[in-house]
């Protein structure tokens, strides 16, 4: 058996080209177009290429994206300062502070960022108000991966109300309100970490299996129910051509890439998965894409709102 691929690329395109009416419709009404600021503090490979995609699928979705660049020196006042600067523009809808944020700022200071965001233009969905929201079931704007995940589920027909699902991370950004949506869909939802007691026969109980913990190839087959929907959200740079090779193999174009690049993005599933799971997203191409999309989405879904308050 070969898993079924979540086709990551053609759901986000779909998913863009639904936003593209709305995006239209309040530019014409608003006579400007839904504006999103991004900010990168650092110069940090990862996020710039993250950051790049970011504003080059929002300006071809019609969209106003501003990039406010800080550098790595920026003390963590100066970085509240640039938000409190974005929450008061009429100009943008929605604000993103790309992660990692600097290690030098401080281990609070993400979740200090975050609560300075105005919650009306939270396009990311982690300010308290937002999370609370998103808790009772009446969130507009929801974490852009886990509301990404949902889409891809659910335009490949694969049956979460009933299902056992499995969440390995629990991260603020990704497992527990991963875990909230599924449970939402009426999904009977277990989250694992690295605390869980057999962690492997926990994972094989699932239908639908979703790996975010940031380990290269950690998901082995036998964590993997047979049959089940396997959706891996790792996207971690590694450059060891050592681990490469022991993931893909000598022979895999993968390590070419390797080789070219100095650099590829892995995920969390191990490549054996596809012989046991009966769908698998691809990384790259499966999630990263729809993370995106969902950040269109929300930035519309703000602006809209704003100018209806």
């Amino acid at each position: 058996m070969s898993a079924r691929v979540l086709d990551g690329q053609a759901v986000a395109a779909a998913l863009r080209a639904s936003v593209l009416p709305d995006v239209q419709r309040f530019t014409a009404q608003a006579g400007r177009s839904p504006g999103l600021g991004i900010v990168l503090v650092g110069e940090d490979p990862a996020s710039e290429v993250y950051v790049r995609n970011k504003v080059r699928a929002g300006t071809e979705s019609g969209l106003r994206v501003d990039l406010e660049r800080l550098p790595a020196t920026a003390t963590l006042d100066d970085l509240v300062g640039l938000v409190h600067r974005l929450n008061q523009s009429d100009d943008h809808d929605g604000i993103l502070v790309q992660s990692p944020l600097p290690a030098a700022m401080g281990k609070g200071a993400s979740q200090q960022v975050f609560d300075t965001i105005d919650p009306a233009k939270d396009v990311d969905g982690f300010h308290p108000i937002n999370v609370g929201r998103l808790v009772q079931g009446r969130a507009h704007l929801v974490p852009c991966t886990p509301s990404g995940v949902i889409e891809m589920l659910v335009r490949n027909d694969i049956r979460i109300g009933g299902a056992r699902a499995v969440v390995i991370g629990r991260s603020e950004i990704v497992g527990k309100p991963m875990a909230m949506l599924l449970l939402q869909r009426d999904a009977t939802v277990t989250i694992c970490h690295s605390k869980t007691a057999d962690l492997p026969a926990v994972a094989a109980t699932a239908d639908i299996l979703i790996a975010a913990i940031g380990r290269p190839g950690f998901v082995t087959p036998v964590f993997v129910k047979p049959g089940a929907a396997v959706i891996d959200v790792g996207t971690t740079p590694v450059s060891d051509a050592a681990v490469v090779r022991r993931l893909f193999g000598d022979a895999s174009p993968r390590v070419g890439a390797l080789e070219r690049r100095g650099s590829i993005v892995v995920g969390d599933v191990h490549p054996a998965v596809a012989e046991r799971a009966g769908a698998l997203s691809p990384v790259p191409g499966g999630v990263g894409p729809l993370t995106i999309a969902m950040l269109l989405k929300n930035t519309v879904t703000a602006a809209v709102a704003r100018r209806s308050a």
